[in-house]
């Protein structure tokens, strides 16, 4: 398949609106590295089943399913942005960006990743109406699991620095997604006697009842099965939440002994 006809078959929403913008400019510096001996794709291949591109709609317009390279090319332009919060690019953090990649797509379609992920990280990210796409075209499971993949690239380099945290605060504000359910994903990475309690979204004082049916409810929200029509490859994240979930309420049945 050739180069331009898979970017047209690769991508779906997200080949449209500020985000198609953005990946318009970062295609063209891969084009130019492609002419200087690169023919390489860049992220893989995705056949679409309509043969045509799906664009940027409309709020009215039904959402469209998000599939493995919408959600792919959102996680690039969002980890460009969090990346350079703290004024720099850790060298730390982009091994980890591609680490996330190989272990999702493997070791081929990971490097093509990069290629696209460079091209994007040298540009000016307007972040409010690139945020305001993904809420529009993704699910929320799936919007969960972007500020999931965010912090894992924040704390890549040992330590989520404030202004990463805020960038992310930010991006999740942007995205429709709650202060509980940010709170909740937050705690993941960080190391408190009250985590257990805000990866379940409830308060110390909440009873053995209250316990239990916050996590069930967080066992639904997180559940590997939310974001399947991604595609295998982005169920270990998503596994991850799921077992931390587990552990924080295995944790509250320790200390209270219920």
């Amino acid at each position: 398949m050739s180069f331009s006809k898979w970017i047209g078959g690769a991508l779906g929403w997200s080949f449209g609106g500020p985000i198609g913008a953005i990946i318009g400019l970062a295609i063209g510096s891969v084009i130019d590295s492609m002419a200087n001996g690169s023919d390489n794709p860049l992220i893989g291949e995705r056949k679409s089943t309509t043969g045509r591109r799906t664009t940027y709609r409309s709020p009215n317009k039904q959402r469209p399913q998000t599939q493995s390279g919408d959600f792919e090319v959102s996680l690039l332009v969002l980890a460009s942005v969090v990346i350079k919060a703290d004024g720099k690019q850790d060298q730390r953090e982009l091994d980890f960006v591609r680490q996330q990649f190989v272990n999702m797509y493997g070791k081929d379609r990971a490097n093509h990743a990069f290629k696209l992920f460079k091209g994007i990280s040298k540009q000016y990210i307007s972040l409010r109406p690139v945020c305001l796409q993904i809420k529009q075209m993704m699910d929320h499971p799936s919007r969960l699991q972007l500020i999931h993949f965010l912090f894992g690239i924040a704390k890549a380099d040992g330590t989520v620095t404030q202004d990463e945290e805020r960038q992310i605060y930010t991006i999740a504000g942007y995205l429709g997604i709650s202060t509980k359910d940010y709170e909740s994903i937050k705690a993941m990475f960080y190391n408190s006697k009250d985590n257990a309690y805000k990866i379940l979204e409830i308060e110390k004082d909440a009873t053995v009842d209250e316990i239990k049916r916050a996590y069930r409810k967080m066992a639904k929200k997180y559940h590997p099965d939310r974001v399947i029509h991604l595609g295998k490859e982005h169920q270990e994240g998503a596994e991850e939440k799921f077992r931390q979930v587990q552990e924080a309420y295995e944790q509250l049945q320790n200390e209270l002994r219920f």
